[in-house]
């Protein structure tokens, strides 16, 4: 794993957590002091392997700042993007349940910061936590959905639709809370996570905006009807 502070010390302020993790606004004061204590911050370059398919990873993650897309690669060479993680979201929390391997590369797309619990923290507020539990049902749930939403569309939606789908995906409130209207996301990136080339990307984008679902802005993308782009193709 290819990361620029590889000194960093565990262990966070109570004011950080809350900047960096929505869930954890609602532990009371031990348990999030034992989230604190249990977290470690680190910094990577565009384009860096954060964690490669089948390495066993042993904490939960979240995106503090930048972007991540979570892929594999085939044996034949073939590039698979499951889905992209802006800042806000955590993930992750499936293997570290199972204390498995993953089963998907993450990769960052531009220079990125990553936030990670150890396992014993995580099945600490696992086994103590009623608040953790309520969330992590909620995030399963929202996951599963998410995943068949995007198996949904990239088997049958054109392209334009699809990156649609792809562009709401990150709008999700419940993954990726605090995201507001606005991505600061550029077109190469947009069509590293639909699957598309930039140019096709740049083609679909001027149509979403010409249909008035999405506004095009320098480094960035404004959802201006976020249930139409969710539902566009349909």
């Amino acid at each position: 794993m290819a990361e620029h502070d590889t000194n960093a010390r565990p262990g966070i302020s109570r004011a950080r957590l809350a900047h960096i993790a929505a869930w954890s606004i609602d532990l009371p004061a031990d348990e999030a002091d034992r989230a604190c204590a249990g977290i470690v911050e680190k910094t990577y370059a565009r384009g860096a392997c954060i964690c490669p398919k089948n390495t066993l990873l042993e904490s939960w993650t979240g995106v503090v700042t930048g972007l991540i897309k979570i892929g594999t690669v085939s044996p034949e060479g073939r590039s698979v993007t499951f889905t992209g993680v802006p800042a806000g979201g955590w993930f992750g929390e499936g293997t570290v349940l199972k204390n498995e391997p993953r089963r998907y590369d993450i990769v960052a797309l531009r220079d990125t910061r990553m936030a990670f619990m150890d396992r014993t923290t995580f099945m600490w507020l696992v086994e103590n936590s009623v608040a953790f539990n309520r969330f992590l049902v909620q995030q399963l749930n929202e996951r599963l959905g998410h995943f068949m939403a995007l198996l949904e569309y990239d088997r049958l939606l054109d392209v334009t639709p699809r990156l649609a789908r792809c562009i709401a995906s990150l709008f999700n409130p419940v993954l990726y809370p605090g995201a507001g209207d606005h991505l600061e996301i550029t077109q190469e990136e947009l069509g590293l996570l639909s699957g598309m080339t930039r140019q096709v990307a740049n083609q679909s984008l001027k149509a979403l905006e010409k249909d008035g679902v999405v506004r095009l802005e320098y480094g960035g993308v404004t959802v201006v009807d976020l249930d139409r782009l969710r539902s566009y193709g349909a």
